[in-house]
């Protein structure tokens, strides 16, 4: 029983603070004065009465209800129901007249409006009854209201002292003594929430998914915020929301309904549950981590920076669909032609049943079984119950179920174990059901009727709890009359006689002393423990593994018992891999008990190893919950298996297997002490019934099954029985129990803490032991004890600060867990004293112990290290360091794991690491057993080396090394290497200075391609005097020089350094020397030059006209120097020598291509307009229609661009700019004059008539003609497709985007650069189809901003937005760690596919393609172009090289591309030693692939068009790898100019060349190119004047195999000499062995063998064939390319003789692979020797033809890709038209059947002509053909025996012929091809 209301309280307008701010309400009356002593009284109720704030208003307001929940101190809840209503506030006139008589004339004329005041009727209960307590208000007010005769106080005090039962199902009639009557109902059981309709309503407000996602939120601790105009209807939604989440119960903040005083408690920091008025929605912007509910607008919005768990499936489906079917019954039938007319949805009352028996339902499943994870450690005198969290999700299989491990964390499951953990109490439809209904639940699943006819039973019981009578006694209400509430009242509401009131409470007071108390009687009960989680399982485990496996664990164990060591060595790499499995690392603790005997098990020393190796593995593979269960089941294990050393001295498992964190963790120690607790008191009981009981048999084993809380409970209901002396006795036993425990368990931390040289703290170094703290905090229990304040910890962590104290440190530790465990088990203070005590004695002992087992370990028989391997060096290579042991661990890629592909661990190996002057090179041998007698080597360059660190150690079963590196390389190479114990700290620190000293020398010369055949002295010393006395004084000069640059940047900073301000806009570069701007100075820096080189002038010029670009220059028609020199008029472009000191522009070649009209005089100027004087020069020429290719830099802030961006600035007279500007624009103008299109234009100057001013605002423009297509297919009418070459098509609407330069705009200047009209097509695509533009000038789109373009002018800008090299650089690390990461992924974000993505390297990719083909595009059609982007040697260098790729076929030869390398790259000036970071001024610049990244884009059009290039991928990879290795001078220094300073450039006549020493790469692969065809592509077969057009999309770029491929058994395949070499002399050594046994058998394993060495393709097998034929044969072997030259030129001869036109090429290969058709693409996949064909068949092939196929009449290449197609028709057997049935949606479709006995196969086409083919059948599979019956929506009128089935081993094919006859002809031929194989 319990008072209906603790207080009644009238709330009124505080007049005495009107005038301060916001009004406030002040408490006029309230009865009782005195306070409850159980029941204080809330302080701030006026508050909450009226939320939005105490306010005057100007009319009277209807009154309003509203209940209010204030949480007190100690969480009870108390309930507050306000009725408010509105009094006219008394005119404070009369007060003011009775101050000042004289007023009272005026006071007549000024009358202040009448206000009205809010006043508060408030009850205050621990009782939820809201419509009794809205009718007892209602019952005051009327009575006020309408002046009823009953005296108010008898009613207040009638209210006050009425007592009414809080549970039991009765019902109890109450009157206020006002002619009322009220029937108030009780539940049944008061443990469930009574909720009338609001969870009905809640779902109805916000719906489903919203409220599931509510409903996750809060059990997930997440702030949530209800928003809604009605203050009731948020306290409703606020006790929804708690009643679903039943049976856990809200533990952090709750207020439904929050004042607006209070507002700035939603920036708590804990959890809450807060209603508040929608009109405060604004204060609320800045909340971002809290979930706001619209229950008016019905929306939830959840924070981007909140992750909400959802339920796990299939839960969350589940329930969804039972809500659904509750909600809206007719939605199962809504489609139904004649749907059931008795279905429609339950009232809102029982709809509110059935939804929360649907959470019920929920809840019986997330929790089945939890009461099996319970752990009981005291029984008397109170009960004391931890649930074990990890035990439970491992048998649920849900370790990784991220909501529902949250959910246990929480502390609302706290509070459900300790309400719910006992087994002896009183139970509730929860416990029936998650003990009764499992299996039913179970049964259920999948049949949505049951599940609805289940949940509507839960719901009745629901139901019944609140509604258990069903005919209540009519109410008897008095109402107030309507609008009672507007009329004026004669008085406010009356001051109540508080004496009057408190008799009325001291009479009833009295009354309740006399009655007996009230006891409530408690059903107690055995809590029923439900089903063993056991029987949950549903087989999840054995499904993971195979039997195979776990036979495998099994077979292994067995072998290494009975002492079969070989056999058990066999099998110990497989069992190692099958213990990442769960079953098998549980099926390898049942095999190790069953050797245990009587706790102990002696081994030898080998079966020792193995068997410490296996535990070591088991704990080390399996994640953190997961290791709890491994080594609990181990703990046993690992103290009773052992091998004796000595006399006396016996070594234990445990000392071999603590170097894992799971034995440092409190929270597994807690766990095991725990178990084993229960276990023995489970024990102690059941011995004490046995002695009690005089039957055996069926008892005993009754008395065996029960459980240790089915015991628990059995004592708790018979403690009231017991005798205070047995009582005493059951506690001591217990307390006894448990003291023992802790003192085993104390012994047991012991053995796994201290490691078995306690001299080295090594265990405590990579473990947090030592950290106390860091322990303590990190771990929270969920024991019903809770957490205790830990003194002793708190003061042990002061005590010793010395915690390299190995013996202190574990101490300490033991000292927290016996302290913690202990008080939460009860153990008295003197049994924990003594504890305490008695640890430094035992671990003392042990340390003793362990001392004695050290010394004798270390005189068995050391292991066997292997021996070192020295690895092979090239002539000239040699060692800095000799060899460091070390391990070299597997890093994230999974090959060398074994892993997906299979095969055994090449990884990790044991063998040592080499630093030569070349590269870094690890060679040794696999520790796995199964690979040893491999050779593991994993190597790369020095100079390629970009980043070392230290890494954390990693847990290994056998020695711990000391020191671990990752080193890592730009040719994607990453190496983690661990030292053996050998190897000293101070040798490891010495191995890395000696790698960075190689890596960033001081000067270029001091790196490998110069150094090379010299000593390691001469290398470490740069000092030394050198050979060539020369580079001595060369070296001066680069010294001078970059003194006099590095001055000279403050200088030019300075001078520009005030921007303008369009200029702001335009991002910093990159590299700060980059930014050095040459100024005028630059002319006085070239005289030291000028005066070396003019001595031998004539020679440099004879030098000059030998170089490759003149040859270039003059395949190209572009001027001879002659011709130059004596200023032939005849030619539109001439060779200039202005440069050849190089004083125009240091970083460009001395001869360079400039219009002929233009004087060499004015090029100086027109350089300064530009960044790095670098200006523009032609670069290539468009033989067909004469274009010319231009590049470029930048142009300066000071050029045109400056003054077109500030034209409307005054200037005063023409200006030096001015005159620079004209000549600019003369020489752009040359430049179109120089194409014949435009000679006769060109003649008259467009724009002599303007003036300068004008001129500057109109030479470069931002979106003039920038013209996009919006409809590409609507341009293709009536024009020629220009020639070229498709990658491959995907559709006619495809092709055209790229076939006219109207379209241009849109694939490269972006969204910004768009000028649509209206209806979204292109602004003037005609004009400019009329109006071809003679020049485009590709700039930097932030360069150009705000230009305008002159519509007279003949040039046109085209603003792109492009990336420099700092995005290169940050892109070019995530690539490698993307492509070789340092260890394995184990989250979703940082998958493979995903860190691809988050590189961009594609997309970097994919930009510089798409701009190439731009630029193709223009130059095809007859438009100059000017690359003018960034300094003009990266982006720019790359963009000009793939046009002239793509447009010249020469450039895609061997010969060819090292011209255009040549040229564009080394003459050019890209910066190789700077973005390599070559030497030690460039390091902090950081390593920046740009050439790699242009090597990347000739990949991947080599991918998609391999017929083209005469050079193969491995011949790019070759170049990408020694571009960075520094093996070769090639890529050395920055520009030619610093290559002629460093004598580079030209080799003097009398230097001795080595014959095996190269300084030019492109030596080495001419010597290579005539004795390998590695370089060569067999494909090449290219098309006179082919000009490619690839496709950029991302979906169309693959992934380079030279970042991810990788050859482990020789290292990388770039050095020819140590791959091929090495093979040659081994071969030689086999061929002499003849006695030993051959085998032709052969093992290729991925990642570790060379496969296209192994297994070359058929070709290069061949030709190598052909020269060992001719060896043998005694003739000289010839040169592989005559061989090849003969047979394409006698398979032409012969194809001819046959009158077929078909390519050599395409004749030889085909005629000997299968090929298939991919559009009209071929791809080829290359590795280190020749090439492999891979041709996959794509799905998605079009028809449509090449854009080239019909110019000139003649062939295009594209014809030769078809030939690819196999010829079928060959192999038709037998064919025709069938039905055939579909296996998936059983349609029967029309097939066309081709019968192929050659090829053993039944295919199938959508017609005759279609030669794509759906389908295959192998008739190797088929078993049986036989007649068939008539299916279901087979065609109509055919006959039954035209159906026939054919059976094989996968599925059976329903067939249907036309007729019989055919269908008897189907079977007949199928059954003769089966007969005939």
């Amino acid at each position: 029983m319990a008072r209906l209301a603790d207080y009644f309280v009238l709330v009124g307008f505080d007049h005495d603070k009107r005038g301060s701010g916001d009004g406030q309400g002040r408490i006029i009356q309230r009865f009782p004065e005195k306070e409850w002593e159980d029941n204080p009284f809330p302080e701030g109720i006026q508050l909450f009465c009226q939320p939005g704030g105490w306010q005057l208003v100007l009319e009277r307001k209807s009154p309003n209800f509203l209940v209010a929940v204030l949480t007190d101190i100690n969480s009870e809840r108390h309930y507050c129901a306000c009725f408010t209503f509105w009094e006219a506030v008394e005119s404070l006139q009369p007060q003011q007249n009775h101050a000042n008589v004289t007023d009272e004339e005026d006071s007549k004329f000024i009358q202040a409006p009448q206000l009205f005041a809010p006043k508060s009727l408030v009850l205050v209960s621990q009782l939820d009854h809201t419509e009794v307590f809205r009718n007892c208000l209602g019952l005051i007010y009327t009575i006020y209201i309408d002046c009823l005769d009953f005296p108010l106080e008898t009613v207040i005090g009638n209210l006050l002292t009425c007592i009414v039962p809080i549970t039991g199902g009765s019902q109890r009639t109450i009157s206020l003594g006002a002619g009322d009557r009220q029937v108030i109902q009780t539940p049944i059981n008061d443990a469930l929430p009574v909720t009338g309709c609001s969870v009905a309503l809640f779902l109805k407000q916000l719906g489903i998914n919203n409220v599931l996602d509510l409903f996750c939120a809060a059990l997930t601790e997440h702030k949530i915020l209800f928003l809604s105009s009605s203050y009731q209807r948020l306290t409703e939604a606020c006790r929804a929301l708690l009643s679903l989440m039943f049976p856990l119960k809200y533990s952090f903040t709750y207020i439904p309904i929050l004042p607006a005083q209070l507002i700035e408690v939603l920036c708590s920091p804990t959890p809450f549950i807060i209603g508040i008025h929608s009109s405060f929605r604004a204060d609320m912007q800045d909340l971002l981590d809290v979930i706001v509910a619209d229950l008016d607008g019905g929306t939830v919005v959840i924070p981007e920076c909140i992750h909400i768990s959802v339920l796990p499936e299939p839960y969350l489906i589940q329930t969804q669909t039972a809500l659904c079917m509750v909600l809206d019954p007719e939605l199962e039938y809504a489609d139904y032609a004649f749907p059931p007319s008795s279905m429609s949805a339950s009232s809102m009352k029982f709809q509110d049943k059935e939804i929360r028996a649907v959470f019920l339902h929920l809840f019986a499943q997330l929790f089945q079984g939890y009461r099996w994870s319970l752990q009981i450690i005291r029984v008397h005198p109170e009960p004391v119950i931890r649930f074990h969290k990890v035990a439970f999700l491992a048998q649920r299989i849900l370790l990784d179920d991220d909501f529902l491990i949250k959910v246990l964390d929480g502390m609302a499951f706290a509070g459900f174990i300790s309400e719910r953990g006992s087994p002896y109490r009183a139970c509730d439809l929860f416990d029936e059901l998650v003990a009764n209904d499992i299996e039913r639940i179970r049964s259920e699943e999948g049949n949505p009727q049951k599940v609805l006819k289940h949940i509507k039973e839960i719901s009745e019981k629901l139901h019944r709890n609140e509604n258990p009578y069903p005919a209540v006694a009519m109410h008897k209400i008095q109402k107030p009359t309507e609008g009672s509430h507007l009329r004026l009242q004669r008085s406010t509401f009356p001051q109540l006689d508080e004496g009057m009131v408190q008799w009325f409470i001291d009479q009833a007071s009295a009354k309740l002393k006399n009655v007996p108390p009230a006891v409530k009687v408690e059903m107690k009960c055995i809590v029923p423990m439900g089903h063993p989680t056991a029987a949950i399982d549903r087989n999840g485990i054995v499904l993971a593994n195979s039997a195979r496996r776990l036979e495998v664990v099994r077979n292994c164990i067995t072998y290494i018992f009975e002492n079969k060591l070989l056999e058990a060595k066999k099998l110990l790499p497989a069992m190692l891999r099958a213990l990442k499995g769960r079953a098998a690392r549980q099926c390898l603790t049942q095999e190790l008990n069953l050797h245990v005997l009587q706790n102990r098990a002696v081994l030898d020393h080998q079966q020792f190893d193995y068997v410490v190796r296996m535990m070591n593995c088991a704990l080390q593979d399996c994640t953190p919950l997961d290791e709890h269960l491994v080594a609990a089941t181990l703990l046993p294990l690992v103290t009773a298996f052992c091998r004796k050393l000595g006399s006396g001295v016996t070594q234990f498992a445990y000392s071999c297997v603590q170097e894992h964190l799971v034995w440092t963790n409190l929270q597994f120690w807690e766990a095991m002490f725990y178990n084993d607790v229960q276990n023995h008191i489970r024990a102690l009981y059941l011995e004490m019934e046995c002695d009690h009981l005089t039957e055996t048999g069926s008892v005993n084993g009754e008395r065996e099954q029960k459980s240790a809380l089915g015991v628990a409970a059995e004592q708790l209901r018979l403690w009231p029985t017991y005798s205070k002396e047995k009582q005493q006795e059951l506690i001591d036993k217990e307390e006894s129990t448990v003291y023992s425990q802790a003192i085993h368990y104390g012994n047991r931390l012991t053995y796994l803490l201290l490691p078995l040289d306690t001299s080295k703290n090594r265990l405590l170094r990579s473990t947090a032991i030592g950290d106390m703290e860091s322990v303590s905090n990190s771990f929270v229990t969920n024991s019903i004890a809770g957490s205790v304040a830990e003194s002793y910890d708190t003061e042990s962590g002061f005590e010793d600060a010395e915690t390299s104290d190995v013996a202190n440190s574990v101490v300490r530790f033991i000292n927290r867990f016996v302290d913690k465990v202990c008080t939460e088990s009860g153990v008295s203070s003197d049994h924990l004293k003594a504890l305490h005590a008695n640890l430094p004695d035992i671990v003392q002992m042990h340390i003793e112990t362990l001392d004695a087992v050290h010394r004798e370990s270390k005189r068995l028989p050391p292991i066997q290290k292997p021996k070192l391997l020295r690895p092979s060096l090239l002539i000239g290579e040699d060692l800095v360091m000799e060899g460091l042991r070390v391990f070299l661990e597997p890093d994230g890629r999974e090959e060398s794991m074994g892993g997906s592909v299979g095969g055994p661990s090449i990884l990790p190996a044991e063998g040592a690491i080499f630093l030569t002057t070349y590269r870094i090179i690890f060679k040794g041998v696999p520790t796995e057993t199964l690979a040893g007698e491999q050779t593991v080597i994993r190597s790369f360059p020095v100079a390629s080396f970009t980043k070392d660190k230290k890494i954390s150690p990693h847990l290994r079963a056998e020695q711990e090394p000391q020191d671990r590196l990752q080193l890592r390389s730009s040719t994607f190479q990453l190496m983690k290497i661990a030292f053996d114990e050998e190897v000293g700290s101070e040798m490891v620190e010495l191995f890395r200075k000696h790698i960075h000293k190689l890596r960033y020398p001081q000067y270029v010369h001091s790196s490998f391609a110069f150094t090379v055949g010299q000593s390691v002295k001469q290398v470490m010393e740069p000092k030394q005097k050198e050979k060539n006395p020369s580079l001595r004084t060369m070296s001066k000069n680069i010294m001078k020089n970059a003194k006099k640059t590095i001055g000279r940047q403050y200088v030019t900073r300075k001078k520009f350094t005030p921007p303008t301000l369009d200029q702001r806009g335009i991002p910093a570069h990159g590299d700060n020397l980059d930014q050095i701007s040459v100024s005028d100075e630059m002319e006085q820096s070239a005289l030291t030059l000028s005066s070396t080189i003019r001595s031998s002038d004539k020679s440099t010029m004879s030098h000059m006209i030998e170089r490759a670009c003149c040859r270039d220059y003059q395949r190209l028609g572009l001027g001879t120097l002659s011709n130059s020199l004596t200023r032939s008029k005849n030619e539109p472009f001439r060779i200039t020598t202005v440069n050849r000191m190089y004083g125009v522009c240091r970083s460009y070649p001395s001869l360079l291509i400039i219009p002929q009209t233009i004087q060499d005089s004015t090029m100086q100027r027109i350089s300064r307009c530009y960044r790095q004087n670098r200006f523009p020069v032609v670069c290539w020429k468009n033989s067909r229609s004469k274009s010319v290719l231009l590049r470029s830099a930048g142009l300066h802030g000071k050029s045109v661009v400056g003054f077109f961006k500030s034209q409307n600035a005054p200037t005063a007279g023409p200006s030096q700019t001015d005159s620079t500007s004209l000549e600019q624009e003369k020489y752009l103008q040359a430049v179109i004059n120089s194409m014949p299109h435009y000679a006769d234009t060109g003649g008259r100057n467009t724009l002599s008539g303007f003036t300068s001013a004008h001129m500057h605002s109109s030479v470069l423009g931002n979106r003039a003609r920038v013209i996009t297509l919006a409809n590409p297919r609507a341009t293709l009418k009536g024009r020629e497709s220009p020639q070229g070459k498709w990658g491959s098509i995907r559709g006619s609407g495809r092709l055209s985007a790229y076939s006219l330069n109207a379209d241009v705009g849109i694939r490269l200047a972006g969204k910004e650069t768009l000028s649509l009209q209206a209806n979204g097509g292109p602004s003037d695509s005609h004009y400019f189809r009329q109006q071809r533009v003679g020049l485009y000038i590709i700039g930097d789109k932030s360069q150009l901003k705000g230009a305008k373009q002159d519509p007279l002018q003949q040039w046109e800008v085209v603003p792109i937005e492009i990336f420099d090299v700092r995005q290169v650089k940050n892109s070019f690390k995530k690539l490698m760690k993307a492509c070789v990461p340092s260890s394995a992924c184990t989250e979703s974000n940082t998958s493979y596919y995903h860190s691809l993505e988050e590189s961009d390297w594609l997309s970097q990719l994919h930009k510089l393609l798409q701009v190439s083909v731009l630029v193709v595009e223009l130059l095809d059609n007859g438009s100059s172009v000017l690359i003018s982007l960034e300094d003009g040697w990266d982006v720019t260098t790359q963009v000009v090289s793939l046009v002239q790729l793509l447009s010249d076929q020469h450039y895609r030869t061997l010969e060819g591309f090292r011209l255009l390398i040549e040229k564009e790259w080394l003459s050019f000036g890209h910066r190789f030693s700077h973005r390599g970071a070559q030497t030690m001024a460039s390091q902090s610049s950081g390593f920046t692939p740009v050439f790699l990244q242009f090597l990347d884009c000739v990949h991947q059009i080599h991918l998609q068009f391999p017929m083209e290039f005469e050079f193969s991928q491995y011949y790019l990879k070759f170049l990408a790898y020694h571009y960075v290795s520094n093996r070769f001078r090639t890529f050395l220094l920055d520009s030619d100019h610093e290559r002629i300073e460093l004598g580079l450039m030209y080799e003097e006549k009398g230097e001795k060349k080595s014959q095996h020493i190269y300084k030019s790469v492109w030596d080495y692969i001419d010597r290579l190119s005539k004795k390998t065809p590695i370089f060569f592509n067999y494909l090449y077969a290219p098309e006179d004047g082919e000009v490619l057009r690839p496709y950029g999309n991302i979906s169309n770029l693959k992934v380079w195999d030279y970042y991810t491929h990788e050859t482990l058994s020789e290292g990388p395949p770039y050095d020819w000499e140590l791959v091929y070499g090495r093979r040659e002399q081994v071969d030689d050594g086999e061929r002499m062995d003849t006695m030993a046994p051959q085998t032709h058998r052969k093992i290729v394993w991925p990642c570790y063998d060379n496969q296209n060495k192994t297994e070359p393709d058929a070709i290069s097998k061949l030709l190598e064939e052909m020269q060992m034929l001719e060896c043998e044969l005694g003739q000289v072997p010839g040169k592989w390319k005559e061989t090849w030259d003969k047979i394409k030129t006698t398979q032409r001869t012969e194809s001819m003789q046959e009158g077929k036109h078909l390519s050599s090429s395409s004749l030889l290969i085909s005629s000997s692979l299968s090929h298939h058709r991919r559009s009209q693409c071929v791809y080829l996949h290359e590795a280190a020797v020749g090439s492999t064909l891979n041709l996959s068949l794509d799905t998605d092939s079009s028809t449509t033809s090449t854009p080239s196929s019909g110019i000139m009449g003649r062939k295009s290449t594209s014809t030769l890709y078809s030939q690819f197609q196999t010829s079928e028709s060959e192999h038709r057997s037998y064919e025709g038209i069938l039905y055939k049935r579909g296996a998936l949606l059983k349609a029967w479709k029309s097939r066309w059947f081709v019968l192929d006995k050659t090829k053993h196969q039944l295919r199938y086409y959508d017609s005759k002509s279609d030669v794509d083919m759906k389908g295959i059948v192998d008739l190797a599979e088929v078993e049986s053909v036989t007649l068939g019956t008539v299916a279901m929506g087979a065609p109509k009128n055919i006959e039954e025996k035209a159906f026939f089935d054919l059976k094989t081993t996968k599925r059976v094919y329903n067939f249907c012929a036309q007729d019989c006859q055919s269908a008897q002809q189907w079977i007949d031929k199928i059954q003769s091809c089966l007969s005939d194989a």
